[in-house]
């Protein structure tokens, strides 16, 4: 065909393979940063909030063109779990009423907190995660993982979000109506606590769906049908995911599209602002919260407080009449 319409064999092969337009090498390099973006969230973000990794990187791409790239490349979010049939009723607790009633919206950090535990299959058996979040930011403030589900399970959590926080006022303090939660030990730690309990309708899961919502992302976005070899296998992977990238990565809609220790950080900036021109004291330390998993502490003093673990002096409770130690639970957060 070449030699018949007196054309170069070389001119017909470039025709066969031309090469690409400034558009598609400019896709081309969007989609390696897509892959980043994809990778450091764990597979699990999708083209809207990768968008916003764009944005905050510089880069100007609309989420239209995102969403195109990632659907050629075959790059999706990650999918959660089939959804089960809602709960409308429920009886309330006799132990505590239900006084947060799905107000999951507050105006400042230490008004309301809310608690609930999960399960993680491993080989060795169930590792028993329960998590405290504050309602504000949805940043968890404190977390516990045992091999058992004991009322000390739940109690160290509280702990560690106490001692990290140190509210100042009463907190509201929410859980389900689990066994866990009703017993004598949990509420008499609320009360020296100065806590105020609060339980949701029985077996309504919507009644505290923040905290559910959380282990719906924890076990969607990162344990989705995964047994663990052992439960240290597990512990380390959930650790990971709430300190290395729950706290300062993972960007809440609630949140406006940042990340809890980021929305924090931005609030106790502007408190900071309002109260510098007004002449008024601050309230709270803006550093008591906004540098989440490091405690404010610099990096001499954070070094010196794993060093000196076993001498720092932590507040105890008593279970039946003996002394719970907290070593293993702070260990875990102060070790990563």
């Amino acid at each position: 065909m070449c030699r018949i319409l007196g054309l170069h064999y070389s001119g017909f092969y470039a025709w066969l393979k031309p090469p690409d337009s400034p558009r598609a090498i400019e896709d081309k390099r969007l989609l390696g940063k897509i892959k980043k973006f994809w990778l450091e969230s764990g597979c699990s973000y999708g083209y809207r909030n990768i968008t916003r990794d764009f944005k905050d990187c510089g880069e100007r791409c609309g989420k239209n063109r995102v969403h195109r790239i990632m659907r050629e490349a075959g790059i999706r979010s990650q999918l959660g779990y089939k959804k089960h049939r809602g709960f409308k009723g429920g009886d309330l607790s006799h132990v505590a009423r239900n006084t947060l009633d799905r107000g999951f919206e507050v105006a400042e950090p230490n008004i309301s907190w809310v608690t609930d535990f999960t399960y993680i299959r491993t080989h060795e058996g169930w590792l028993y995660l329960t998590i405290v979040l504050d309602l504000f930011s949805r940043q968890i403030i404190g977390w516990s993982m045992k091999s058992s589900p004991r009322s000390d399970l739940v109690i160290d959590a509280l702990l560690m979000a106490i001692w990290r926080r140190k509210p100042e006022g009463k907190v509201l303090i929410h859980s389900d109506q689990g066994v866990q939660y009703t017993s004598s030990d949990w509420r008499k730690f609320v009360d020296d606590n100065n806590l105020e309990l609060s339980m949701s309708r029985r077996g309504n899961c919507h009644d505290n769906a923040v905290a559910e919502s959380f282990f719906y992302l924890l076990k969607t976005k990162r344990i989705k049908r995964k047994i663990y070899k052992t439960r240290n296998n597990a512990r380390s992977e959930t650790f990971n995911y709430i300190v290395f990238f729950y706290y300062p990565r993972r960007r809440h809609g609630n949140n406006d599209g940042i990340s809890p220790m980021e929305f924090e950080r931005s609030y106790f900036k502007k408190l900071a602002n309002v109260s510098k021109t007004r002449g008024l004291p601050l309230t709270a330390s803006p550093t008591v919260i906004t540098t989440g998993f490091y405690f404010q502490l610099s990096r001499n003093q954070f070094t010196q407080l794993v060093n000196t673990y076993n001498k720092f002096d932590l507040p105890k409770y008593r279970s039946n009449g003996k002394h719970v130690s907290t070593d293993a639970t702070l260990r875990d957060f102060l070790l990563f």
